[in-house]
């Protein structure tokens, strides 16, 4: 489990599941992990501020060395690999900063506030 995963707009539920499906293949002195980083997300939708929610999926090659490069590389620590900083880096990169409920959301009447999602309002149309 990986704790405090969020960004401006969206975070991964305390206690949710993040998956790291990666191979390791060792490389000389190195290992390189190649593979998948996912997790649930939830936040509020920018355009109309329900819920929104959805995977963060993150495609990884990494290396793991010691010495790690700053910036770099991962530390490789008594040959033992630490994949929390790998999954930690991974989702907060993919995480929503604008989330959307749905990608035609329609979002909220400047004018009155209703929800266009859920019908129209009496206000005048915007015009462009």
């Amino acid at each position: 489990m990986v704790d405090d995963l969020f960004v401006s707009g969206s975070e991964v539920p305390e206690g949710a599941e993040v998956e790291v499906d990666v191979v390791l293949t060792p490389i000389g002195h190195t290992v390189e992990a190649r593979g998948e980083v996912r997790a649930p997300w939830v936040g509020s939708c920018r355009r109309c501020l329900k819920p929104a929610s959805g995977i963060a999926v993150g495609e990884v090659l990494e290396l793991f060395e010691d010495p790690s490069v700053e910036g770099e590389t991962y530390p490789l620590v008594h040959d033992e690999v630490d994949l929390e900083p790998l999954a930690r880096e991974t989702v907060v990169l993919e995480l929503p900063q604008a989330p959307l409920c749905r990608e035609d959301c329609l979002g909220l009447c400047p004018e009155c506030g209703a929800d266009r999602n859920e019908g129209t309002c009496t206000c005048a149309p915007e015009e462009s």
